[in-house]
């Protein structure tokens, strides 16, 4: 017996086999969840569908698990009617929905948030926070009681990560989205939470500057490691599953522990005091 039997659900935002949200379909998957995907729209026209062909390279290595994927703009709100189509003819009803979608320009990630564009701000913040609300109003009447919603934030949106920018804003605004529709999905028993997860080699994150901040992180942390992309996704499954159904619009941290620093750890002191000696020296 899998702790995700007979449950049906949805994984939207998987681009690549690094995606945490892959990590988290490979985990309620063994625990016996059916799942239906999204990938981010083709051009139109383009024959190579480079964003279809990555994921569906993944998801066909689970044909008894791997259902259905389908393209989705969540810009679009006749794309989400679409899908949610899809998932009543293919599903009925479901059991859980994990968001793992956000974006904003490189243009506009690279400037000092202050000096964000108008356009570039609104883009971000309907992609990287409206949908949430958005999504979790269309699919509410497809979901069975004890439900669950998972949504992917970062630390950035409670406190000033230098180059995370805009995106940090947007993390604020969905963090704050996860509490509001959680109060207004649980006269439904639909749960809505997140998972603020540490730095992660993703596409996404090598735009926002991962690379630059794992080492810090790992000497932060009070494990003093970085973590791994299938502790995102065994977290994610008990927040899906019904081990969690007593939690609602809560941010689970799995990060090492980073979070609750407020001041530098011996180890980052350490290094950084070995690092001014050993240029010194030079």
């Amino acid at each position: 017996m899998g702790l995700m039997d007979g449950k049906k659900g949805l994984i939207l935002g998987v681009a690549n086999d690094h995606s945490i949200a892959w990590a988290i379909a490979q985990e309620v998957m063994k625990e016996g969840a059916l799942c239906g995907f999204s990938h981010l729209p083709d051009p139109p026209g383009d024959e190579r569908r480079k964003s279809w062909n990555r994921v569906q390279k993944l998801t066909s290595e689970y044909p008894a698990t791997a259902k259905f994927l389908v393209p989705l703009d969540v810009r679009s709100d006749a794309n989400i009617a679409e899908l949610v189509a899809t998932t009543k003819q293919e599903f009925g009803t479901i059991d859980f929905l994990v968001h793992s979608m956000a974006f904003a320009s490189i243009e506009d990630l690279k400037r000092e948030t202050v000096a964000t564009s108008r356009e570039g701000f609104l883009m971000a913040m309907d992609i990287s926070a409206y949908s949430l609300l958005a999504l979790s109003n269309a699919f509410a009447p497809l979901m069975n009681a004890n439900a669950s919603i998972l949504a992917m934030t970062y630390y950035g949106g409670e406190k000033c990560v230098p180059g995370y920018n805009v995106m940090g804003v947007c993390k604020a605004a969905l963090d704050s989205c996860v509490k509001y529709a959680a109060y207004d999905l649980g006269s439904k028993s639909i749960r809505v939470n997140a998972i603020s997860a540490g730095p992660l080699k993703t596409l996404a994150g090598s735009a926002a500057g991962v690379k630059e901040m794992l080492p810090m992180n790992a000497l932060m942390s009070p494990l003093g490691r970085n973590i791994e992309h299938a502790e995102v996704g065994k977290s994610a499954l008990f927040l899906l599953s019904d081990l969690s159904q007593a939690i609602t619009g809560e941010i689970l941290h799995v990060d090492a522990g980073f979070n609750i620093m407020g001041a530098p750890t011996k180890a980052l002191t350490d290094a950084v005091a070995a690092d001014a000696l050993k240029k010194a020296k030079v």
